[in-house]
């Protein structure tokens, strides 16, 4: 008699969260998904629960007593048997640097409270994919490791896996564009290649303008359309392998060039006005047009050793602030 093919494992989620009804509406969320899921409201539990239970992904809140949530990131991501298991905190935190620290602690999303289910299992999901895929690429190694003899076949074939696997993680899930990890080390690269050649090293920082307004009223599934949208014109804008776009967190984005002096930025940065005047937008809830708009902030330097990049994303980000704060819908350049 033939056996019954084996189901597959339903994937694990543990919710961590201290205010009992976003706990269960999240467990019965995910439940009526299908998958399993535990829920804890405590951060030491969420610690112990994470090592003995092991699941495939953590969807953790900030505030809570006895640990806060990156405290319980950080001990998460020092332990080697459970470090690669994704972080997503949701919080109704929504400052900039509570975003920045969730990334630096090891986060690899962040939601903002009040959350829509829509976008939470669209978030969700997607970590788990890319979960998924690093598991079939490990698992691909491993047999290659069994299957070819020749060593240099094997190493070659690996290192094609992990660059692979490499471009997956650092690619935001949303737009495709290079996410905050890949920035970080690329600009942190350039900043190097270009304080030995003495060439100078531009940032635009852009910003949709009024984007809570238009996911308040077109909603979120419109919101990510926007955002993707907006995305590919900016990828669109440069064509030089060297130049990077990023997604910065949340409607901002953040395009690097190097060896490009502030001319040459501020042409970019019109490319990608024109080019959104073009795409025509609608958004009715903006209070300085009918269409999307960006703010943007130019900044130029030529990197020096004794210094690092925070200085030129610091700038770029007060020009961004100079910009929104002159009224939106315009560029403001320092260097």
């Amino acid at each position: 008699m033939q056996l019954p093919e084996a189901l597959p494992k339903k994937e694990y989620i543990l919710v961590v969260d201290d205010t009992p009804h976003n706990l269960h509406l999240l467990i019965t969320m995910f439940t009526r998904r299908g998958y399993e899921v535990i829920g804890v409201s405590d951060s030491l539990a969420a610690v112990s629960t994470v090592k003995t239970e092991m699941p495939d992904l953590v969807l953790l809140d900030i505030n809570m007593p006895n640990m806060n949530g990156f405290q319980v990131c950080e001990q998460l991501k020092s332990i080697d048997v459970i470090c690669n298991i994704p972080v997503i905190f949701i919080s109704a935190r929504d400052e900039v640097l509570d975003k920045v620290q969730a990334f630096t602690v090891g986060g690899v999303d962040y939601i903002t409270k009040p959350f829509q289910i829509a976008e939470v299992l669209v978030r969700v999901e997607n970590q788990l994919t890319l979960r998924r895929l690093q598991r079939q690429l490990q698992e691909q190694n491993e047999r290659l490791k069994k299957e070819i003899s020749s060593r240099i076949i094997a190493e070659n074939l690996l290192q094609e896996a992990n660059e692979k696997l490499g471009r997956l993680v650092n690619l935001d899930g949303l737009t495709q564009l290079a996410n905050r990890r890949c920035l970080d080390v690329y600009l942190d690269q350039e900043w190097q290649r270009l304080a030995r050649e003495r060439l100078p090293l531009s940032l635009i920082m852009c910003d949709i303008d009024f984007f809570k307004n238009y996911n308040d009223n077109y909603g979120h599934v419109a919101g990510d359309d926007c955002l993707r949208k907006v995305s590919l014109l900016i990828k669109q804008s440069v064509h030089r392998p060297a130049d990077l776009a990023a997604r910065y967190g949340g409607e901002e984005f953040v395009l690097v060039l190097p060896n490009t002096d502030i001319e040459g930025a501020m042409a970019i940065a019109q490319i990608i006005r024109q080019g959104l005047q073009e795409l025509a937008i609608p958004h009715e809830a903006s209070g300085v047009s009918h269409f999307v708009t960006l703010s943007m902030g130019v900044t130029c330097l030529v990197p020096t050793n004794d210094s690092d990049p925070s200085v030129l994303l610091t700038s770029a980000d007060f020009a961004l602030y100079r910009a929104k704060e002159l009224g939106r819908n315009q560029t403001f350049q320092i260097g």
